[in-house]
């Protein structure tokens, strides 16, 4: 096969699948309002409490400002960097698919061969441009498909479950460490699993006393809330009701007495597993993990044809005769 062909093929590939790309990208189809996000507010209420703490003589606990300041800055720019490379990436691609298709398909009916130093060149730069705007745009859409979410979506198992007895406390089966609920979320990269959309199985498993009596809500969490003080104000307000987040401040949780039990032949036995409150009655969840992972996936194989469009177009500006 001639490096003409597979300029024209590696053209081709770019062009397809990112309209492909563009159909059923995340951002385009999805939506949200990504591209608004004012992440420079977001560091003004970082700067502002470092010097609410300082001017106290106090310093800011770490959890808080890993886990509320720092991850809703990092968040805000990784999903806003993600909303813009999206465009841009698709964009660019379909303009360096079409024309390095056109002029290679024009250069295999043999018109305008002297043409053929200008097409390589033309390609080397396209391949380079478009290889770096669809990688950093696959940066960025594997960092929010693995570390984000949209919702406050539970975290649990295939049956629904969240924490194990293991002695006399349950244990967490999502902890990560003491301040950090964002553990406990779905990201982007879970919604596909079959617990966190519509299955019939789970939803009848839901009605037996063992889970039944034994499922947990969420309650309050510091994902939730843009605003502190609204946070504050629903841990305030939550009242003695035990929540997912209670359970889940520390990797375990000693349970009081009576409480996560259910009656069992007339006697009260202690829950075995405690079950997420909720369950999905849709596929809405998987249907945006899917736009993530599909458009993660073709946009690393245009990286690919971006890279070969490069490497061909560069043979060709050396050895146009080879077209």
């Amino acid at each position: 096969m001639g490096k003409g062909l597979l300029f024209f093929c590696c053209a081709c590939c770019i062009l397809v699948l990112t309209i492909v790309n563009l159909s059923i990208g995340p951002i385009v189809s999805y939506g949200g309002d990504w591209g608004t996000l004012n992440c420079a507010k977001e560091k003004d209420a970082y700067d502002t409490a470092k010097d609410s703490y300082k001017a106290s003589n106090t310093e800011m606990p770490d959890d808080l400002k890993k886990y509320y300041y720092q991850w809703k800055i990092d968040e805000c720019k990784r999903k806003k960097g993600m909303h813009d490379m999206e465009y841009t990436a698709f964009i660019f691609d379909i303009v360096i698919g079409f024309v390095c298709g056109l002029i290679g398909l024009l250069h295999l009916f043999d018109l305008k061969k002297d043409f053929v130093v200008n097409t390589g060149l033309i390609g080397f730069i396209c391949g380079v441009v478009g290889f770096v705007l669809t990688f950093v745009y696959v940066i960025f859409n594997g960092m929010v498909y693995t570390q984000y979410y949209e919702s406050g979506i539970i975290k649990r198992d295939g049956d629904g479950i969240f924490a194990e007895l293991e002695g006399n406390k349950y244990k967490c089966k999502y902890f990560d460490e003491e301040g950090n609920s964002h553990a406990l979320i779905a990201k982007f990269s879970d919604l596909g699993k079959k617990q966190y959309n519509y299955n019939k199985d789970l939803i009848k498993s839901y009605a037996a006393d063992e889970v039944d009596k034994c499922r947990v809500g969420s309650g309050c969490f510091i994902g939730d809330y843009d605003d502190l003080d609204d946070y504050t104000n629903c841990l305030q307000n939550q009242g003695t009701t035990i929540t997912i987040f209670d359970v889940c401040e520390k990797e375990s949780y000693t349970p009081s007495t009576g409480q996560f039990m259910y009656l069992s032949n007339g006697n009260s036995v202690r829950c075995k597993n405690l079950y997420v409150s909720g369950y999905e009655d849709e596929i809405y969840n998987k249907d945006i993990s899917d736009r993530f992972l599909t458009a993660l996936i073709l946009s690393l194989i245009v990286c690919l044809a971006n890279i070969g469009l490069a490497l061909f177009g560069f043979l060709l500006f050396r050895a146009p005769s080879d077209f």
